[in-house]
């Protein structure tokens, strides 16, 4: 992990630590997996797990008594410094467990947020990241105050900690208002930029799915299909690679052009106020005319991560909107993935290309299968609309006649309906 010191200069900082989870019910091996490897993400060594079986959380330390000195017994033997709890931690908790243990003491929101705030490019990604981090200290500055005033950076405290935040209340609140007025402004331009695609009739394509499913590979991958190489974007075999939505024009062929958008990847137990400060950004996602799902077929557990996506994509309300689900990583797969959703599959490898062009056959399907084939005559006065149509439509014939140009070939909806006065029927 990174941090910034005393003289504001960036150094390297390792930590070892025990990752701790509580079962209620259901079995949480595969989220204990997946904090395991959010840890290791973000930098920190995992030396073991603890998983306490309780009927409900203990309010002063989430965990049971005995079990808490039994965690400050391991720290000391294996040499941690550092405890990471599954479930998100009340300020009064980190205190007491911090108190008991000796280690610091973070827990999973902490952590996401703090792989964020490493990931996050961008001047709107970055003030999204620091909104969602002063908006979980904000209610824990009371019971944990001094472990969320450390200055000199650390886990959970990179972004506001680098900048050797305040602890003050007012001062984290009028810092909250300040930031969500930039993101507001930003927000507009975005707007601003959506109405430019609006206006230029191009469809929208969104890939959504589980963060390290292969989004980023696919854009790639298709983008090199069209030629597009020099567009391609960043993408790595890591947890959160993308946080900042990246749009891409993708030509599958004359007046067929749409937008392919990578967003941000979802995770188990999203922060709440993660999505809220992303919500903005993923609003790219509810107006999209297409989502494409993005699984790693690979993965034991891709139908918990399905439902994970699914249930993020209807709370952004976009749960009723076309998909296709994309299940990546084939070359990887011991077999091919049942599919149970009820919209359209395709079996891919970004990494090999097996597939792609089924992929790209079934968005060109989807986003231009209801194209009207027509032959229209457009009157020579009105060249400008014989420009738009053979820019915007699947021109496959143009024939110049005395009374106009003949074009024909498949068109918008929208495009057919305003000049269909202009349509030639019969063998003209």
């Amino acid at each position: 992990m990174l941090r910034f010191n005393e003289n504001n200069e960036i150094v390297k900082e390792e930590y070892r630590a025990i990752i701790v989870g509580i079962r209620l019910d259901d079995d949480i091996s595969y989220s204990m997996d997946e904090l395991e490897g959010l840890a290791e993400a973000d930098g920190i060594e995992v030396l073991g797990r603890v998983i306490q079986a309780l009927e409900k959380p203990n309010t002063a330390t989430l965990i049971g008594k005995g079990k808490v000195q039994e965690l400050a017994e391991m720290c000391s033997a294996m040499e941690a410094d550092t405890i990471v709890f599954n479930e998100e931690l009340s300020g009064v908790q980190m205190r007491n467990l911090e108190e008991a243990t000796g280690a610091r003491i973070i827990d999973r929101t902490v952590l996401i947020l703090d792989i964020f705030a490493d990931r996050a490019t961008s001047v709107e990604g970055k003030l999204q990241v620091e909104l969602a981090q002063l908006q979980y200290r904000l209610p824990r500055l009371t019971g944990f105050g001094k472990a969320l005033s450390r200055l000199g950076g650390g886990i959970g405290t990179r972004g506001p900690g680098e900048k050797k935040l305040e602890t003050d209340r007012r001062h984290i609140a009028r810092r909250i208002d300040d930031i969500k007025a930039e993101l507001r402004k930003a927000g507009l331009n975005r707007q601003i930029q959506r109405a430019g695609r609006d206006k230029s009739r191009l469809p929208v394509a969104a890939l959504v799915g589980y963060t390290n499913s292969g989004k980023s590979a696919i854009m790639n991958s298709l983008l090199s299909m069209t030629e597009r190489d020099d567009k391609l974007v960043k993408s790595e075999d890591m947890l959160f690679a993308t946080l900042d939505t990246k749009h891409r024009k993708i030509a599958v062929e004359q007046g067929c052009e749409f937008i392919l958008i990578d967003t941000v990847g979802f995770v188990s137990k999203l922060p709440h106020g993660l999505v809220e400060a992303f919500k903005s950004t993923l609003e790219e996602v509810k107006d999209a005319d297409l989502l494409i799902h993005t699984v790693d077929s690979s993965y034991e557990n891709r139908d918990f991560q399905i439902e994970v996506t699914n249930k993020v994509i209807d709370e952004l309300g976009a749960g009723g909107k076309r998909k296709i689900m994309a299940y990546n990583k084939m070359d990887l797969a011991d077999e091919r993935p049942l599919d149970v959703s009820g919209h359209e599959a395709v079996y891919i490898s970004a990494r090999t290309g097996e597939n792609m062009d089924h992929l790209l056959s079934a968005i060109k399907e989807a986003l231009f299968g209801d194209r009207k084939h027509a032959r229209l005559r457009i009157p020579y006065d009105k060249g400008a609309v014989t420009s738009y149509l053979c820019e915007n439509g699947e021109i496959t014939a143009i024939e110049y006649q005395p009374e106009g140009t003949m074009l024909e070939g498949s068109f918008d909806p929208g495009d057919y309906q305003k000049y269909r006065k202009f349509e030639i029927n019969g063998e003209e």
